[in-house]
């Protein structure tokens, strides 16, 4: 067996070496064939120069069997191992696409849902590995692949760590990019998921901002200011941002793992959230037109890609004007009769939002410093009640302030399906709650009428009073 490098005529195996595809500081990667089946694959080649009995050995050893313990359409899969006296091989399935470190230097900004679409991908990567006790500790541009077909594999579990198994980093000490630590990963502390849902919401952050939150200046390391410093709020670098997903964010990179999601499913729930209402088509699908629209893709490529994606209007971003005209007529009568119902409550309840709830009162008087709060945005209102007690009608600015724990939500309006949900809240902190609320009607004939977008819907704003309209979420096109 020949030892990296490797050569056209090498061959491992059943595998024949094509060409160098790259390189890292341990281990080169080629493009090969595996044969007789004629399948391109990829092999990662332990380099020459470092001993078999390294710990750079026993973690490259190590990230092959977590590689190929995890089967998940996210995460890059391993076909075979190999190992000689002299190198190790790890072959895997080789994917033709882009990793997300070059997209960016192509593309430094993306879209808030094409951000969302790879971050929740990640998300679900994460989760399935989480499971089953191992953490990746390196997540960043880089180890992310986006595929021709829009499909976003998760790359490198080289420094991974399995609860069950023995860590191969030194107490004190913490592996990993810098730019993309965790602070109790910089500091050398035991990991969990959080610090990866840490790690996945610096990447959210660099794709929709352009740059990483945190930047070394002359003051401080960028590791001093992950682990000290806050972030510049999202919409300050771009206003496009949406506030839904500059909370996800800020959540994700909360400086004590405790106050991040409780489970990488629950980013997982925030981040379908935000796109259900916003990609109406294959997530895959939007992935590709983005890639043909910064030219990674020619047209021709992606109409072979998309052309089971759905019917061309759709592929094509063009729309049906007849169908748009009908929806909106539809949506002008549907406004007309909620607004004339909303104005009515809103004003009927006037009297009431002096004192709406008196249980309440009290936590927003002398236990008010030892309470939380929440904020309500609600499309298009709704009565809200917490704990089974009405507590406000939306739109509205005040924050309801409550006591910390577990509260139950219920969003009740006549012309609407009620919505209920729940909510954790913590001592001087104020979760945001937005809720969009399906139309009787649209629950009733989801079925026929399938999942495109209210064209001519108006915006959030467009129902709140003039003087609150600041405090609902702006309102973002559909894709």
């Amino acid at each position: 067996m020949i030892a990296s490098p490797l050569f056209m005529s090498d061959r491992i195996g059943n595998y024949r070496v094509l060409n160098e595809v790259g390189a890292g500081g341990m281990a080169v990667v080629y493009k090969a064939i595996q044969e007789p089946l004629g399948r391109l694959v990829a092999i990662k080649a332990l380099k020459s120069s470092i001993a078999m009995d390294s710990q750079f050995a026993m973690r490259f050893e190590r990230e092959a069997h977590f590689m190929a313990s995890l089967q998940h359409e996210n995460i890059l899969h391993v076909v075979d191992f190999v190992k000689d006296g002299n190198s190790m091989y790890i072959v895997m399935e080789y994917v033709q696409g882009i990793d997300l470190y070059d997209l960016l230097e192509l593309s430094p900004v993306l879209p808030a849902e094409e951000a969302a679409i790879i971050a929740l991908q990640i998300a679900r990567a994460l989760d399935y590995a989480h499971f089953r006790g191992i953490i990746h500790r390196d997540i960043k541009p880089a180890n992310i692949m986006l595929s021709k077909q829009g499909e976003v594999k998760l790359m490198d579990f080289g420094i991974a760590r399995d609860d069950k198994l023995s860590d191969l980093t030194e107490t004190g000490t913490g592996l990993g990019t810098p730019s993309y630590m965790s602070p109790e990963q910089i500091l050398g502390d035991k990991l969990d998921f959080r610090s990866d849902i840490f790690s996945v919401g610096i990447v959210l952050y660099q794709m929709v901002t352009g740059r990483k939150p945190f930047v070394e200046d002359e003051s401080r390391t960028v590791m001093q200011k992950i682990r000290l410093d806050r972030f510049a709020p999202p919409r300050k670098l771009n206003p496009k941002v949406p506030r839904q997903l500059e909370r996800i964010m800020s959540r994700c990179m909360e400086k004590m793992p405790a106050s991040r999601y409780p489970s990488t499913q629950a980013l997982i729930d925030d981040l379908v959230e935000f796109l259900a209402p916003r990609v109406p088509i294959n997530y895959s699908a939007k992935l590709v037109m983005y890639l043909r629209d910064v030219g990674f893709l020619t047209d021709d490529e992606a109409e072979h890609v998309l052309e089971a994606a759905g019917p061309r209007n759709i592929r094509r971003r063009s729309a049906d004007p007849t169908l748009l005209r009908d929806v909106s007529l539809l949506n002008v009568g549907l406004l007309l009769g909620v607004l004339g119902g909303g104005f009515a409550i809103q004003a009927s309840s006037d009297s009431e939002d002096g004192d709406p709830a008196p249980s309440l009162a009290s936590e927003r008087g002398a236990d008010a410093a030892r309470s939380g709060a929440i904020r309500v945005v609600v499309d298009p209102w709704a009565e809200v009640f917490v704990d089974g007690e009405q507590v406000a009608t939306t739109p509205t600015a005040q924050a309801i302030a409550l006591s910390p724990g577990l509260h139950y939500l219920r969003f009740t309006n006549p012309y609407y399906t009620e919505v209920e949900r729940e909510v954790r809240v913590r001592t001087g902190e104020t979760e945001w709650i937005d809720v969009v609320m399906t139309p009787r009607h649209a629950t009733a004939g989801a079925d026929s009428a399938g999942s495109l977008p209210a064209a001519g819907a108006a915006p959030d704003d467009a129902l709140a009073p003039a003087g609150e309209a600041a405090d609902v979420e702006d309102a973002e096109e559909s894709p």
